[in-house]
């Protein structure tokens, strides 16, 4: 016989934890499940601490037994099927669980093999990720005597999206304090127009950009990691653009090639892998044609599969 829960959630990380935590304080809900596998529960954003040698990875972690809310049934087992006609969740131990509302807050899974070469290359010698092992970058940083320092990220969603700009403010900041600032070439290359979205925050971050005197490379879609070589791949993707354009002061070496393709020598690499959706969801009736939860974007509510009322947020 399924399990049956009022709220199912799948996914103990913030997301999921957070959520039970507020649906706990309307009480509304008599029974409340989270599906989490893990044994620990990891604060992610303090890895981009972590990677700048400012915070101890240790406590990043504590027990998942200590953050799941008291009131809700953990289950320590792994989602791996939908049947959404049905309010069927099913696992890979516990069989088939049914619910009367699903929050689906399982994250992002890495999917470096989406970039050529960075599986090889990523957390090995001067290639690293506060994503993946944030004391390698942490080690990678303060192992650094000057150079190109490269910090870029992908074309698809990512956790976080400052992140990968943080880690290159800090790691800056480093550089300075250790008297290598002046014989570096910080680059910040991204696949987005502009460094941030909101124009207040957008203005303040170009000053710090200014102060590190980094070099803000937009309309970098990176495409191949040559790790043996120490040389990253961009696509130069700004629109009605037919040429690459560089620089007339081209210090860090950067070069043009066939097909609007830019190759930059690096000294070190920080960089966001590409980032999916868990290949459950991927496949699941739940998707949409891109791979990503078929939701509202304002409301979060499935487009199909409504399972939801006014109060429950």
């Amino acid at each position: 016989m399924a399990q049956e829960y009022e709220v199912l959630i799948i996914g103990g990380g913030t997301a999921g934890i957070m959520t039970a935590a507020q649906l706990l304080k309307k009480k509304k809900f008599n029974s409340i499940a989270i599906i989490e596998p893990a044994d620990t529960h990891y604060y992610q954003p303090a890895w981009t601490l972590v990677g700048a040698g400012t915070f101890d990875y240790k406590k990043t972690g504590k027990p998942m037994a200590e953050v799941m809310p008291q009131g809700v049934q953990w289950i320590k087992d792994r989602a791996t099927s939908f049947e959404p006609e049905n309010n069927i969740v099913n696992t890979a131990s516990s069989g088939p669980i049914t619910y009367k509302y699903l929050v689906v807050a399982t994250g992002l899974v890495m999917a470096p093999e989406l970039i050529e070469g960075l599986s090889e290359a990523l957390d090995k010698g001067v290639v690293c990720s506060n994503y993946t092992d944030p004391n390698h970058t942490c080690d990678v940083i303060k192992n650094f005597k000057g150079g190109n320092a490269l910090f870029t990220q992908p074309t698809t969603p990512i956790k976080c999206g400052g992140a990968p700009q943080k880690i290159a403010y800090m790691a800056s900041d480093y550089f300075r304090k250790q008297g290598v600032l002046d014989k570096t070439n910080v680059i910040f290359a991204t696949p987005g127009s502009v460094i941030f979205g909101v124009k207040p925050i957008r203005d303040t971050l170009m000053k710090v950009i200014g102060r590190y005197g980094i070099n803000f490379k937009p309309f970098y879609a990176p495409i191949k990691i040559d790790a043996a070589n120490k040389v990253a791949y961009f696509k130069h993707v700004a629109p009605d653009e037919n040429q690459c354009v560089l620089n007339e002061d081209n210090k860090i070496g950067e070069e043009c090639i066939e097909g609007n393709v830019i190759k930059i020598p690096f000294d070190m690499l920080h960089l966001a892998p590409p980032q999916a959706a868990p290949k459950f969801i991927r496949e699941s009736a739940l998707s949409n044609d891109g791979g990503w939860l078929d939701v509202d974007h304002h409301s979060l509510q499935h487009n199909k599969y409504k399972n939801y009322e006014k109060y429950f947020f």
